[in-house]
Order: structure tokens, then C-alpha cells, then sequence
């Protein structure tokens, strides 16, 4: 079978049915699941869902998908993900900071899933779930998509290859999207607000040292991957946030304003150092404010959530 031959075969398009495979069904691959098991066209598509771990299956069942136990990080499970979906969401995370061989600058997981998906017949299109960390500091400006990427972090690197693995895949006959992410947040999401850092009292920095921080509400992201998989253009990436443009003590100071909290101190970079951790520091290191216009014109996605204040008051 060609490379590039549709993978629903020779049926009439009125007989064809879409089948979507997810690859990372965590937080917000959950969110895209309740999203297509209530929303408009509930049910018309199959969805299939890739998990490493065998204690997932049943709870991905019961959420309407159709499990499959595999592991990005054994490329021998992946053989049976070929010919499978007609498009394919990519939210797996590359590996973390202590994996070995050179997987601290590239993306091997992602290699190995565009590597099996190429096996047989190609899913129409894919969209990858990248960060805006790709862009490293851009010292507050305003950010599309078209400015070249200048990672400033092992991870932010791993991203950049990661995204070049899916455009090679693009290249191969795929409409690959990059999603580009910032701060995810929102309420019901572990992690998801700023209150227990509030609490812990965790400082910020003063206002002339501060830097610029973007975000996007869980829901809204899963909206906007499912957008990307539809409509997403060949080749293309979306710089998915809201439309705020805050700097970072500003938000806390808002966030602890709505909860009723103190507000954080106000330390200088100079001492920051002593007082926070490696990775609060490297979000401190870098500013930008994100243009979100291609994704709202091109993805024709309408925020629910369109300013963090909106997002934490929900």
C-alpha cells in the first residue's frame, strides 16, 4: 500500500469513519475524551488511546476510548499504531532531565512514533503538542509564530527536534500542526492554580526585574488541539494562549487578590537565587508576550476563557 494512500481505503467518504489516536492521555487528552463524548457529533468517531501503563485501560474504556497498551520508549509496541487513525494528537511529553544517552537535546519518543506511523498508511493529519519555550527569552516582545526559535533550556531544545521530527512527517504527506503552549491552568487541574504557591509564600520578582508570562485555560487547549487536528494548516504552528498579556507578579498578585491571600513579596533578581529553585528561576529568565491572532483566525477558536482573570474567577 502507498505511503501516502488514505487510510480508510477505497470506501465512500459516507461510509468512512474518522478514528483518532492520542497519544498522552493525561490531563488534557482527558479533556479532548469529555470533550468528544459531549459535545457536537458525540460518538461518530472512534478514538483510541495510547497508554504505557495496563492500569490505565480500564478507566480509558470507561471514558469512551479504545485502549492501547504501548510505550514511546519501546519502539516494538508501536508497530501495531501503523494504518491504525486517520489523524493522531501528540501530547507525550519528551524525556525528562535525567534520561539517558543524548535524550537530553532530542526527542527520541517522537522519532519513534513518526517512525511507526510511517510503516504503513499515513493519518491525515497530526497535531503536536510543542511549548513556547521554543522561542527562549525574547526580552518582552510581542511573539508569532514566524520568529525563529532560540531555545534556552535543555527542554525548550528537546522541543525544537521534536517539532522538526513532525514536520519531516509533514514532508512525508501528513498535515502536521506544532502547537505551541504556554502556562497551562485551571482549577480542577492538579497544579492547575497558583494558590498553594500563594500560600507557601513564594516570591516574585520586583517590577522592574519582572518578565512577561503567558497561559491558557486546560479547556480551552483541548479545544484547540482538536481544532488543530481538523483544521490546522499543513506546516504550521499556532502559538495557543489567551489574549493576556501580564507580567508574572502581576498575575500572582491577581490571583492571590481573587482568592483572598496575601499577596507574594517582591524580591530583586539579584537575591532571587537564594530563595527560589533552578526551575522557578529559568521561568523568571525568560519574556514574551505570545500573538495569539493566527490561531483565532486560522483555528476559528473562540476562548472561552479569553483572560486569565476570566479563567481563575470561573
Amino acid at each position: 500500500m502507498p505511503s501516502n494512500q488514505n487510510p480508510l481505503g477505497a470506501l465512500p467518504a459516507r461510509f468512512r469513519r474518522e478514528r483518532l489516536l492520542i497519544v498522552g492521555c493525561g490531563d488534557v487528552g482527558q479533556r479532548v475524551l469529555r470533550n468528544l463524548q459531549t459535545g457536537p457529533g458525540a460518538g461518530r468517531m472512534q478514538v483510541l488511546a495510547l497508554t504505557s501503563s495496563a492500569g490505565r485501560v480500564a478507566g480509558l474504556r470507561a471514558q469512551g476510548a479504545r485502549p492501547l497498551v504501548g510505550n514511546l520508549d519501546d519502539v516494538g509496541t508501536l508497530r501495531r499504531l501503523s494504518g491504525l487513525a486517520t489523524r493522531v494528537l501528540h501530547l507525550a511529553p519528551p524525556p525528562g532531565e535525567g534520561a539517558g544517552g543524548d535524550a537530553w537535546w532530542r526527542d527520541p519518543r517522537t522519532v519513534a512514533l513518526a517512525r511507526a506511523l510511517r510503516l504503513r498508511s499515513l493519518p491525515a493529519s497530526l497535531a503536536y503538542a510543542s511549548t513556547s519555550g521554543v522561542y527562549g527569552d525574547c526580552q518582552g516582545a510581542l511573539v508569532p509564530e514566524t520568529r525563529a526559535v532560540a531555545p534556552g533550556t535543555p527542554r525548550a531544545q528537546r522541543r525544537v527536534n521534536a517539532e522538526r521530527a513532525v514536520r519531516h512527517l509533514g514532508r512525508a504527506g501528513v498535515r502536521a500542526t506544532v502547537l505551541r503552549i504556554p502556562g497551562i491552568y485551571a482549577p480542577d487541574r492538579e497544579g492547575g492554580t497558583p494558590e498553594a504557591r500563594l500560600r507557601r509564600g513564594t516570591p516574585v520578582l520586583v517590577a522592574e526585574d519582572d518578565v512577561f508570562t503567558n497561559h491558557i485555560h486546560a479547556d480551552d487547549l483541548a479545544r484547540a488541539c482538536m481544532a488543530a487536528v481538523w483544521k490546522g494548516r499543513p506546516q504550521r504552528a499556532y502559538n495557543v494562549s489567551d489574549s493576556t498579556h501580564m507580567k508574572m507578579g502581576d498575575y500572582f498578585d491577581l490571583a492571590a487578590d481573587l482568592y483572598g491571600l496575601p499577596r507574594p513579596p517582591r524580591v530583586p533578581r539579584s537575591t532571587a537565587q537564594e530563595q527560589l529553585s533552578l526551575m522557578l528561576l529559568s521561568f523568571m529568565s525568560e519574556s514574551r508576550r505570545l500573538d495569539n491572532q493566527r490561531m483565532l483566525r486560522e483555528l476559528g477558536l473562540r476562548l472561552r476563557y479569553p483572560s486569565v482573570a476570566e479563567g481563575l474567577r470561573a
